[in-house]
């Protein structure tokens, strides 16, 4: 008989191994899915050249190359983590297919077109890519060389996201971007010569912006005519530079009018909302995005990349190492996971509704009992509380956001919070 070891007993260690047993993850458990959802595979690129006053996400600046002598970027060894990473990783998700990559930062675009190249090629030896694998790379303008890019399609990138942000050279200063106005047309004008599709981001509610610089960045930004747009509200996140030091922003009443202001500018130039923050023509909505939003399973690898997994019986979170060298000393020993839980059930129906809401199309009936081994009794007192409220509409198949919905996103997912 095989004893049975206490998992308290095993340390970190045992727990990074639990993390890629996949034996261990396909044992009996509370759920029953029927079938597994969408595979998309993210990879966290760590560094900046410089750490934007907004930015809670895990990144860190990088000075190589400077008066100072800083060592340049360790490309090699961070690609040979990544791979160590997903080599370890490969069983939990061994025969599924990838229908889409996410390459994001941090500044995907520090790294050379060589390095890109010889990441996707690791990748594809690795990985069952779906004949129409959808491979972003996130760039900054203030990285952009007309060759840079049309290396990055070389490599295999099908769709760039540039950065952009604001097309003012004042506002760009106060949100530390390292680009001014000209370098982000630049930048736009290229990725739209090398790639078939591509994203602008920008951001609104900016320190001291009025409606009148919003309707200024949105001029010039349709006027490089992107497939698809990203809009994001700034937002003051804890633990960083603006939470220490906050700016002035403009009062709730003016980011509304200028959230109303987007969507009626974006229509009429073809770029359909489909998603709270992100406007497309058709044909060119983000599929790696679309995939999270609609609960699909995610596999992250990186520095404090996030996963998403689901089994027969259970789906798993689990994050990675945030430090980049800590990081690539624990991927090299194929003990890159830092942490890793199951979902709870009583979790689930807020996890499945705080992505499918943001989307306009909602979600059927169907695909949340698929996507969650739930029943739909589990949601129906917050469903019905939604739509007296008038934020969902539904009928016998599908349930979706109104318009107030959208407005009133984070009170529409809220609704469904476990142990409200």
């Amino acid at each position: 008989m095989v004893p049975i070891v206490d998992d308290r007993t095993q340390g970190r260690a045992g727990a990074a191994e639990r993390a890629n047993d996949v034996l261990h993850w396909m044992r009996p458990g509370p759920l029953q899915l029927t079938a597994l959802p969408p595979l998309s595979l993210y990879v966290h690129m760590p560094w900046c050249l410089r750490k934007c006053p907004y930015c809670d996400f895990n990144s860190h600046e990088w000075r190589g190359g400077s008066a100072e002598g800083d060592a340049p970027l360790p490309e090699q060894r961070y690609l040979d983590a990544l791979i160590a990473d997903l080599d370890a990783a490969l069983p939990l998700i061994w025969g599924r297919s990838v229908h889409s990559i996410f390459i994001g930062g941090g500044t995907p675009s520090l790294f050379s077109p060589a390095a890109i190249d010889r990441l996707l090629g690791d990748l594809r030896a690795r990985l069952k890519l779906a004949p129409d694998c959808e491979i972003t790379l996130e760039a900054n303008p203030g990285t952009f060389e007309r060759d840079r890019f049309r290396g990055y399609r070389a490599a295999g990138v099908t769709r760039l996201s540039v950065g952009v942000q604001s097309f003012d050279d004042a506002h760009l200063k106060a949100l530390g971007r390292v680009h001014d106005r000209a370098q982000a047309i630049a930048a736009v004008e290229e990725a739209a010569q090398a790639f078939d599709t591509f994203n602008l981001d920008l951001m609104y509610a900016l320190p001291g912006q009025t409606l009148e610089q919003l309707d200024a960045d949105l001029d010039q930004a349709l006027a490089l005519a992107p497939p698809h747009l990203s809009v994001y509200h700034l937002t003051i996140e804890p633990n960083t530079y603006f939470a220490k030091f906050p700016p002035a922003l403009p009062e709730d009443d003016i980011a509304y009018d200028m959230l109303d202001r987007i969507t009626e500018r974006t229509g009429p130039a073809g770029l359909g909302r489909y998603e709270v923050s992100a406007y497309a023509r058709a044909g060119h909505q983000c599929l790696h995005n679309a995939n999270y939003w609609q609960f699909g399973d995610y596999l992250g690898i990186g520095a404090g990349a996030h996963s998403k997994l689901s089994f027969a019986h259970r789906i798993v979170r689990q994050v990675r190492f945030r430090e980049p060298r800590l990081y690539m000393d624990n991927a090299l020993a194929a003990r890159a996971v830092a942490q890793s839980d199951e979902v709870g059930i009583a979790e689930l129906p807020f996890e499945y509704m705080l992505n499918t809401l943001r989307l306009k199309s909602g979600f059927t009936l169907a695909q949340f009992g698929e996507r969650t081994g739930l029943a739909i009794t589990s949601i129906q007192r917050g469903l019905e509380e939604a739509e007296r409220k008038g934020l969902v509409e539904r009928d016998l198949s599908r349930v979706w956001p109104t318009d107030r919905g959208f407005d009133f996103l984070s009170d529409l997912q809220a609704i469904f919070l476990p142990d409200r």
